[in-house]
């Protein structure tokens, strides 16, 4: 098992940045591909961005690309989120999530894929 904590959310204005980090326990952080997906009250949780177990490969959403990084450390069990030019529409509660399992790589947009998650952090970007 693996128990994941995020932390890093907060309140910024729009065109800001923040960056999420997720620590996870466990002595086989690198055997997890690990994600990050975000959810507003009413609405499905929302695939963010992906990471493979070394770090090779990474899976961004749209609404991601070219303004958010996926890292992942794997010497001290963490993945973080860096989020650039953030929009009101941003503001979620961000997740972090693993999976050990493998999958073809568009599986790990699927928050179904995922075994763990976090608590959660909470976004909030004024305009």
């Amino acid at each position: 098992q693996v128990q994941l904590v995020e932390s890093g959310g907060g309140l910024v204005q729009a065109g800001g940045s923040l960056r999420l980090s997720c620590a996870a326990s466990g002595r086989t952080f690198s055997s997890y591909t690990m994600g990050w997906f975000r959810q507003d009250p009413g609405k499905e949780r929302e695939f963010v961005a992906a990471i493979s177990r070394s770090g090779g490969n990474t899976y961004y959403a749209e609404s991601a690309k070219g303004r958010f990084t996926i890292s992942r450390d794997n010497a001290k069990n963490t993945v973080a989120l860096q989020m650039n030019s953030l929009k009101p529409e941003d503001t979620a509660v961000y997740y972090c999530a693993a999976t050990n399992k493998v999958y073809a790589s568009r599986r790990y947009e699927t928050a179904s894929v995922y075994d763990y998650w976090g608590q959660g952090t909470q976004v909030t970007v004024s305009s």
